[in-house]
């Protein structure tokens, strides 16, 4: 069974700087692409980053150059480092493992910028 738990959120002041971790299990890890989405309230849950099983990466416009995407097959751990946050960064952020034709997802950890 897939399981994806998602940690290291919480409330930060803007500008400031938090690192996600989604510890995956039930899957061989290494051979899969992995993601990051965020949902604010009242919005469409939105990608946010991807890593693939190689290690290229791929960023929504709104946070490139800010968050880095990273993965760690020796720990089934994917990460999303998250610096110079800013208020609309807020959201709960969801860990996601695409493997058609099934979605995975995390629980969510929420993430709130505010001063």
């Amino acid at each position: 069974q897939v399981q994806l738990v998602e940690s290291g959120g919480g409330l930060v002041q803007p500008g400031g700087s938090l690192r996600l971790s989604c510890a995956a299990s039930g899957i061989i890890f290494r051979l899969y692409a992995m993601a990051w989405y965020r949902q604010a309230p009242g919005k469409q849950r939105e990608l946010v980053a991807a890593i693939i099983s190689g290690g290229n990466t791929n960023y929504a416009d709104s946070v490139k150059g800010r968050f880095t995407i990273s993965r760690d097959n020796a720990k089934n751990t994917v990460y999303l480092q998250m610096d110079s946050l800013k208020p609309e960064d807020t959201a709960v952020y969801y860990c996601n493992a695409p493997m058609p034709p099934r979605d995975y997802w995390g629980q969510g950890t929420q993430v709130t910028v505010s001063s």
